[in-house]
C-alpha cells in the first residue's frame, strides 16, 4: 500500500515542499529512505520504528520504502520522523484513511514517541501558506512561532500517539493562536546593555547608528 503524507524542509533560509511516499509491502523486512537523504535523514527509521512500537502500535514486519520528493534536491534534519511515522500507520490502518493533500506535518520523534522542537519552523510554515497549504501539524513547543503565520491552522501535538488519535477524531486538538498586532506592538525591557559586550566595538557602533536613525 502506498501513502503520501506532505511535509517541509529548508534548503538555506527557504522552505520548499516534500512528499513523502511510504510504501509497505510483503516480502524481506527491510527499510529503504531515497530521494538523496542525509545521516539524519537515514537515521529517522529507528527514531520512526521505536516511537510507532513504544506508542502501543504493532509495527508489522514489512518491506518499506520511502520516497522524499523532489528526489534531486538533497534532504537534511529530523523534520520528516513525524510524516514517515504518519505515513507508515496510514498503511498500517492504524489512521482511518483520509484526504491529507492540504495539510503538512513536521516533526522530530524521541524514542517513547514524544514529538521534539525543531529548528527552522517559521520559514517552512511561511512557504506551506504560500503553497496553499491549510494545516500544519508539528511539535507543541513551535506552535507559537508557526501562529504568526496568517491563514494556517496550526496544530501543536506533544506525542505521535496523539496525532493518530487527533486525525482519527478521537481526540480535538485546538489551533494555536497569536496575537500578531500585540506582539509586536509590545515594548521589550532588557536588563542588558552594550556594556557587558566585550569587544565587537564596530557592530555595536553600526546598531547604535540604526537605533538612532529610527528612534
Amino acid at each position: 500500500m502506498l501513502s503520501i503524507v506532505k511535509s517541509m524542509s529548508l534548503q538555506g533560509l527557504e522552505g520548499f515542499l516534500v512528499d513523502v511516499q511510504v510504501d509497505v509491502s510483503a516480502g524481506m523486512p527491510n527499510w529503504e529512505v531515497v530521494g538523496l537523504p542525509d545521516a539524519s535523514v537515514k537515521e529517522s527509521k529507528e527514531r520512526v520504528r521505536t516511537a510507532i512500537k513504544n506508542s502501543g502500535f504493532d509495527f508489522q514486519s514489512r518491506k518499506i520504502v520511502i520516497n522524499l520528493a523532489p528526489a534531486d534536491t538533497r534532504k537534511e534534519g529530523s523534520f520528516f520522523d513525524l510524516p514517515i511515522a504518519i505515513g507508515i500507520l496510514l498503511d498500517f490502518e492504524d489512521i482511518k484513511l483520509q484526504n491529507l493533500e492540504d495539510t503538512v506535518f513536521i516533526g522530530e520523534l524521541s524514542l517513547n514517541g514524544r514529538i521534539n522542537k525543531v529548528n527552522g519552523i517559521l520559514p517552512m510554515c511561511i512557504e506551506a501558506k504560500k503553497l496553499g497549504i491549510k494545516r500544519v501539524i508539528l511539535p507543541e513547543e513551535n506552535a507559537k512561532e508557526a501562529s504568526i503565520v496568517a491563514g494556517l491552522s496550526v496544530i501543536g501535538a506533544s506525542y505521535l500517539v496523539d496525532v493518530v488519535e487527533y486525525l482519527n477524531g478521537d481526540i480535538d486538538l485546538q489551533p494555536t493562536k497569536n496575537d500578531i498586532g500585540g506582539l509586536f506592538n509590545k515594548k521589550q525591557k532588557y536588563s542588558l546593555n552594550f556594556s557587558e559586550v566585550k569587544g565587537q566595538e564596530n557592530i555595536k557602533r553600526a546598531l547604535e547608528v540604526a537605533a538612532a536613525r529610527w528612534s
